[in-house]
């Protein structure tokens, strides 16, 4: 802290750090149940989550998808007073555990050692789970003097890229969402937009052959490297707005096609992934993307025009610097003495989903952290307190009847 904290934010401190040794021992009961997307089950990780929130006094509602398993966790704390519904919304699961034997720690042991809590999911997300949780405690002792509902939301498909448990509960939803405070890692930036995400499947063509034939058959791989290099010569726009950084990318993530030695493919595909901005959105992508594809048909005329199947597509966002979420989380923590810049994100998160619905979102203000999907994952622990305080303050300016539009 630069200066002497008033007395409502020493309150909220006093607060948090009387949270702190449970808000660890959550947090590390839940980085001790492996949880990786796809691969563990979510069962035990739900039985833990579920009981804590019980015991503790907390509503939960479990989202189920249309198979019935089990995709997200909520729980809404509702003011005695008609207000706005704002979410704080965390993941349960987790990005894999790469090369265990490399790991100082197991990435399941939730070890204190030296300021650090080592595993993973303690940065992304399950510290953030645990914090939000104690919030949401806190919070419920006051009900009656909130305008509105505060609404926790914990995803289980968040590191698939389905976010399965978000999109569950934002069906019906989203129209009395006043906005969504994401607890990814970090205490230097505020996440308050990103670039957003148009992912195509490009089929290439070619004709099947014997490989060892006298006469020669267009071959779709090499059609399709064609294509690759006529994509890379593209230019794509400059970045000239000080309010949207960053410039729009391509990336080729995959190409599969062939098999074995004797035959010519028939069938290349390429995976395309574009970053889009404000101004390369998506579609100026399609544009690029269409232009491309139809000269290097034109270039193999013995062969079937390219298809494209479009596989995601979320829009760029930027919240506006009078969002009233992003105003007061930023002046809440700079309040706190937190040295915050709000940033535009280079990879999407579900603030671009959540974007498309018209539903303002922030991410990215969490524990300080390291190895983020990375090996020894790690936070640190002296962190907890004043991420739990500038959230409690942030949320309960949100639902008071005070908040003025654009404050």
């Amino acid at each position: 802290m630069t200066s002497e904290p008033t007395a409502d934010q020493a309150q909220l401190l006093a607060a948090a750090k009387e949270d702190h040794d449970t808000v660890l021992e959550l947090t590390r009961a839940l980085v001790r149940i492996p949880s990786r997307a796809g691969v563990d089950p979510y069962q035990p990780s739900i039985r833990a989550l579920s009981g804590w929130m019980t015991e503790h006094g907390l509503p939960i509602t479990e989202l189920r998808d249309d198979s019935g398993a089990t995709v997200g966790l909520t729980s809404e704390i509702r003011g005695a007073r008609p207000g706005p519904r704002w979410v704080l919304d965390a993941c349960l699961d987790t990005a894999p555990f790469g090369d265990e034997l490399a790991w100082t720690h197991p990435p399941t042991s939730g070890l204190i050692h030296d300021g650090w809590l080592w595993g993973r999911g303690s940065a992304d997300s399950k510290a953030a789970v645990a914090i939000f949780c104690h919030l949401a405690v806190r919070l419920a002792a006051v009900a009656e003097q909130l305008h509105g509902s505060l609404v926790l939301l914990f995803d289980l498909d968040e590191h698939t890229g389905g976010f399965a448990g978000a999109k569950r509960y934002f069906q019906d939803r989203n129209t009395d969402v006043a906005g969504v405070m994401i607890g990814y890692p970090g205490l230097d930036k505020l996440v308050t937009g990103g670039r957003g995400v148009y992912r195509i499947e490009l089929r290439v063509h070619g004709t099947a052959a014997h490989s060892g034939a006298s006469k020669p058959s267009p071959n779709a791989i090499e059609k399709a490297a064609d294509l690759i290099h006529e994509l890379r010569t593209r230019e794509l726009p400059k970045v000239t707005d000080p309010l949207f950084p960053l410039p729009g990318k391509l990336t080729v993530t995959a190409i599969t096609g062939g098999q074995g030695y004797t035959t010519v493919p028939d069938l290349c595909t390429v995976n395309l992934d574009v970053r889009t901005t404000p101004h390369f959105d998506e579609t100026a992508a399609q544009t690029l993307i269409h232009t491309a594809t139809a000269r290097i048909d034109h270039r193999w005329p013995q062969t079937r025009a390219t298809d494209t199947r479009v596989v995601t597509r979320w829009p760029a966002y930027a919240l506006p610097a009078n969002s009233p979420l992003r105003a007061t989380l930023l002046s809440t923590a700079t309040a706190f003495g937190v040295d915050i810049e709000p940033k535009i994100a280079g990879p999407a998160n579900i603030g671009n989903y959540l974007a498309g619905l018209g539903v303002p979102a922030t991410a990215g203000f969490g524990v300080a952290y390291t190895g983020l999907h990375a090996t020894d994952e790690r936070i640190r622990i002296d962190t907890i307190p004043l991420v739990q305080a500038v959230y409690h303050a942030t949320v309960l300016r949100l639902l008071s009847e005070r908040l003025e539009p654009n404050e």
